[in-house]
């Protein structure tokens, strides 16, 4: 059977850790490598004398001088499939950060452990000690607050790093709860909010769910088989949503704001109407809320009504 094919960001990630790895042992065989990284013997043989190739960049990137490429006993490799790097280029000369660079970047890495599956690992907490004694000057104080890990985000951090599939309780938008089963695939913020990313047992196919509206989150013993799976756009529309028509004022488009990703708009003159997909049509009524009167529902019927009845129970409240 033939080796799977390793993707460019896999395999960049591989790249980077079998330097450190090979360093670290000094001599070792190809299959003891390739046990190690879980692929073919084939493909770590491939990454190692892709390595050949890599190292400082030259003058002007554009060139290398021998001595500033990676290198390996080609002999030892060829007659008794052993790996041993003969020239790290120069790892130890590691650049002096500015103050300003290592801030940056300390920030980053701060905002970066607070994601699941990433911060739990002691990497970039060794990266953070590192950047701080890299900097030519000390770094200013970086405090980056995220919001507290809550007990669902640490529960898919280890579904994760287990690797096996997350059993939880999820609430829509006035939709009625649902217990859905998912092999996680990764963790995505945007605009302040959390996402998963996974292969859903119910669906049979790979959703996004916002953590906001997950609930008693579990561990399973199933092992989560489809992680390798192609992962959407995260706000790419899904076979199960409805399409909706929205026309709104050319200002009030930041309101629509993530609503206008895939959408199909059109301009008609003061205004825009959009074709948008909802998993549900009468969550629209929340965006109808937020645009004070400047958004209007054309279509589905359900989520005209809905809207209507949202604006006369508050309209009722101050009767």
């Amino acid at each position: 059977m033939s080796a799977q094919p390793i993707v460019a960001t896999d395999r960049a990630a591989l790249i980077m850790q079998l330097v450190p790895y090979l360093i670290a042992q000094g001599e070792v065989t190809v299959a003891d490598a390739a046990r190690d990284f879980d692929v073919e013997p084939q493909q770590m043989r491939s990454m190692v004398e892709k390595l050949t190739v890599i190292g400082l960049p030259g003058e002007g990137g554009f060139w290398q001088m021998a001595n500033d490429l990676f290198d390996i006993d080609w002999d030892l490799l060829d007659r008794e499939d052993r790996i041993v790097i003969t020239n790290t280029v120069g790892l130890q000369r590691s650049p002096r950060l500015t103050a300003r660079e290592a801030a940056a970047l300390l920030a980053g890495l701060q905002l970066a452990a607070s994601v699941p599956g990433v911060g739990d690992s002691g990497i970039v907490q060794g990266l953070l000690a590192k950047l701080a004694r890299g900097a030519g000057q000390t770094p200013a104080d970086v405090i980056v607050a995220p919001a507290p890990v809550d007990d669902v985000r640490e529960t898919v951090a280890r579904a994760l790093r287990e690797r096996v599939a997350l059993a939880f309780t999820y609430t829509a938008p006035d939709g009625a709860p649902t217990t859905r089963t998912v092999d996680p695939v990764k963790v995505t913020i945007s605009a302040g909010r959390w996402y998963l990313q996974g292969w859903c047992h119910t669906r049979r196919a790979m959703r996004t769910f916002h953590l906001d509206r997950v609930t008693d989150p579990a561990l399973t013993e199933i092992p989560a088989l489809h992680s390798t799976e192609p992962v959407p756009e995260l706000f790419e529309p899904g076979d199960d949503e409805i399409l909706a028509e929205i026309r709104y004022p050319h200002h009030a488009a930041t309101i629509v704001g993530e609503f206008l990703t895939n959408a199909e708009v059109r301009d008609e003159g003061g205004s825009q109407t959009a074709m948008i997909r909802v998993a549900d049509p009468r969550s629209l009524k929340r965006l109808v809320a937020r645009s004070g009167g400047s958004i209007e529902v054309l279509a589905p019927a359900e989520a005209r009504r809905a809207a209507r009845d949202w604006a006369r129970a508050g309209l009722d409240q101050y009767a």
